[in-house]
């Protein structure tokens, strides 16, 4: 029932309370002091000491993701309070959750930055990433999720499986990382707990199993019921819920939760052998043997255990901390970590030990004002030292590490060494950013790289002043730097600076981040649509470089073909030259040539995607060949094959989902036909319509108005990147007049 200690009380029956003190931070002393043998006393760091103290089977790295307002960082601010890291309760509402720690993000009641933080739970260290819900910061979940090993997904009582729900829940999918899942505002009217739990089944795919019931309903939920132990949870709303009563069930939904649990032991059973013997063996199954079953099949991403409480009301909290000690993995419980060789490109594998080859992960950047370049680390074996110098095998560069520092939010403390398994913060690396991997020089390894969504919005940026100037691009640089999906390109033909994004907000919060932090004072132009241009038909050209000097001439010469490739599927080359008719050495230059053409289109300048280019064939000179005269060559040839093949324009389509009354579903349904959106289905949710669609983000500008109008403000929508189409030839001729 506590961690760390005993229950404080054992009351009349079978009540217990439970204080938050019982949950005390273990590690709270900063060090200790050991005698050698000789008598003389010296210190050791805590750091060191918590290497034995909490092993690393008592190590959990997770991270919360949800939809935007499901409620992680008021989750996040919970643990962090039961946990014993904070003393004091802050709000999202007020702008004072320490999660939340940006300015705008204070402002806004949003988190747009992952913040990291360690707190500690029954003797186990938990890692925390506190991630953001909103689609334009979808990269900070991105990498968050690449460096966890397990995750709390947070839903919303009321709106169940939303649409960036489904978003973050296929990029864990992608790096399987094993979930449990809380069903946030219990307390809300309208909520509905088993509602959530389909909709996770159905929508996710998601082997979704409670191992809690909500014990009251709407505003009259108090607490909640386990069904492993078969007591409910009382908590005392007057001291914040650090305390709260263990009782029978309810003799009115005893039943209920009879029957719940038979659920949840077929399920077991049916996904765990050895479960399965001890739930066919015997009468009662002992608790331990659900408790292990439990752990192995979420370690194993085959079921998903789903709790229920309001963290706003403080409900809940304890019993979450508690599943995610006994069923999300440690570092030693997933998969070993696997790279190759920079240069051999032989497999390499670490495993999560600190006697291993040191080797870590650069999962994030950021820009401190006052230790300036922070870099975020995932350590994935070994061990990393102040003071010493790693390599970093994806640059192949020496860097030196100055500081380590353990993280909270936008608070550290120093470390003078970081394990296996842990995350931490570098500062002293110059050359290192995002996906970049850490280890031992004498035996590299290289991890596999984050991919990020391509921009879908773009603007002009411009400083107010000559002094800004030059300032101006070493920010730019410096913000592009912590963001992967923040790009910066100067167009040639105007000579301004474009700065592109994944949304409106994405680059409104960078625009206040230049005025804010670094003190600039820039105009920004009005957002432009970020298109793309690719080709509908095959099509061949030769490239000729051929140029005589008065000493060594230039010769390339390359055959290209050009074809359609698939969606999403952006630029692909193929070499079919038959040897020797192009020699080795030339054939970088030749892809680099069609990667650097295929950044500017033929038709308005936009990057060229889903364009298959097959090298054909090609010639050389002995003398006046060079990689300059192939790469000009290949340039040459792709621009003229691309416009034999009917290059066209693609512009980003949006998902775009809204939760209205029923009496505005018509109204909504007519404009989203007038932004030439397809409606893709109605769905029925408690007492409100959503409709889900799909629509060019070209005639989304003024949609939030528009929603606003059209149902007196009684609506919300949500609106995430979806795919690329083709535009309608009349579009497309009326933008390139």
């Amino acid at each position: 029932m506590s961690a760390g200690g005993s229950p404080i009380a054992m009351m009349e029956g079978c009540t217990t309370f439970l204080r938050r003190r019982d949950y005390a931070d273990p590690s709270r002393a900063r060090s200790k002091r050991i005698y050698p043998r000789n008598g003389a006393p010296r210190e050791v760091l805590r750091r060191e000491l918590l290497e034995e103290e909490i092993p690393l089977s008592k190590t959990r790295n997770i991270g919360l993701m949800a939809h935007i307002d499901a409620g992680k960082t008021t989750t996040t601010e919970r643990i962090l309070f039961y946990t014993g890291k904070l003393y004091k309760l802050g709000e999202v509402h007020d702008g004072t959750t320490a999660m939340d720690w940006m300015e705008q993000e204070r402002e806004r009641g949003i988190t747009i930055t992952s913040a990291a933080t360690t707190c500690y739970w029954k003797e186990h260290r938990i890692n925390i990433i506190d991630t953001p819900g909103h689609v334009d910061f979808t990269a900070e979940v991105e990498r968050s999720l690449r460096v966890l090993d397990g995750v709390i997904a947070v839903f919303c009582g009321v709106g169940g499986v939303e649409p960036q729900s489904e978003s973050v829940w296929r990029q864990a999918d992608k790096y399987r990382v094993p979930r449990v899942a809380f069903v946030n505002k219990m307390d809300r009217r309208g909520s509905d707990f088993h509602a959530a739990v389909v909709e996770m089944r159905t929508k996710l795919s998601a082997n979704a199993v409670p191992i809690q019931l909500p014990l009251g309903f709407e505003e009259d939920f108090v607490g909640n019921i386990d069904l492993i132990e078969m007591r409910a949870r009382i908590y005392h709303e007057d001291d914040l819920g650090t305390t709260f009563e263990v009782v029978d069930i309810p003799l009115e939904r005893f039943e209920e939760a009879e029957h719940y649990r038979e659920l949840l032991l077929e399920h077991l059973s049916e996904e765990d052998e050895e479960f399965m013997g001890a739930y066919l063996g015997s009468e009662a199954v002992e608790e331990e043997h659900i408790h292990a079953a439990l752990r192995r099949l979420t370690v194993a991403n085959k079921i998903v255990p789903v709790l229920c409480g309001a963290a706003l009301k403080n409900k809940g909290i304890q019993q979450l901390l508690d599943a995610v000690v006994r069923y999300l993995p440690s570092p030693q419980d997933v998969p070993p970590v696997q790279g190759e060789h920079p240069r051999s490109g032989a497999r390499q594998v670490r495993r999560a030990h600190s006697n291993e080859h040191f080797c870590g992960l650069v999962f994030k950047i950021m820009a401190d004002p006052f230790m300036g370049k922070m870099s975020f680390v995932r350590i994935y074996s070994g061990k990393l030292r102040k003071g010493k110098h790693v390599y970093n095998a994806s640059s192949e560069k020496r860097e030196r590490v100055m500081r380590l520092l353990r993280m909270h939010a936008n608070h550290s403390e120093d470390e003078d060494v970081i394990f296996a398994g842990d995350i931490g913060a570098i500062v002293g690396l110059k050359e290192s950013v995002t996906g970049d991997t850490l280890c031992d020089e004498r035996h590299p390894i290289v991890l596999e790289r984050m991919r990020f969504p391509e921009p879908v919005i773009s603007m002009a940026i411009e400083p107010k002043t000559k002094a800004d100037r030059d300032k101006l691009r070493s920010t730019l640089l410096s913000l592009s730097g912590e963001d992967p999906t923040f790009k910066i390109k100067v167009d040639v033909d105007t000579g301004q600076t474009i700065i592109s994004g994944m949304g409106e907000l994405h680059l409104q919060v960078l625009k206040e981040r230049m005025i804010r932090e670094f003190n600039l004072k820039v105009s920004v132009g009005k957002p432009q649509i970020a298109y793309r241009e690719t080709v509908l038909e095959a099509a061949e050209s030769e490239g000729r470089f051929i140029k005589q000097t008065g000493g060594h001439g230039h010769y390339g010469h390359v055959v290209l073909r050009v074809e359609p490739a698939a969606r999403g599927s952006s630029l692909t080359i193929v070499n079919e030259v038959k040897e020797g008719r192009i020699p080795k050495e030339y054939m970088s230059a030749v892809s680099e040539g069609i990667v650097d053409c295929a950044t500017s289109g033929p038709l308005a300048g936009y990057p060229m995607v889903d364009v298959k280019v097959t090298i054909l064939d090609g010639s050389y000179h002995e003398v006046d060949s060079s990689d300059y005269a192939f790469k000009t060559a290949a340039s040459m040839g792709l621009r003229e094959a691309v416009k034999k093949a009917a290059a066209t324009l693609l512009e980003p389509i949006m998902r775009l989902e809204v939760v209205t009354p029923e009496e505005y579903v018509g109204d909504i349904i007519a404009d989203i036909n007038a932004r030439r959106g397809k409606v893709k289905s109605l769905e029925t949710r408690l007492r409100t319509q959503v409709v889900k669609a799909e629509v060019p983000l070209a005639e989304m500008s003024d949609y939030s108005t528009a929603v606003r109008s059209l149902t007196k403000g009684r609506a919300s929508h949500s609106m995430e990147p979806h795919h690329f189409e083709v535009v309608p030839p009349q579009i497309q001729e009326q933008m390139l007049e």
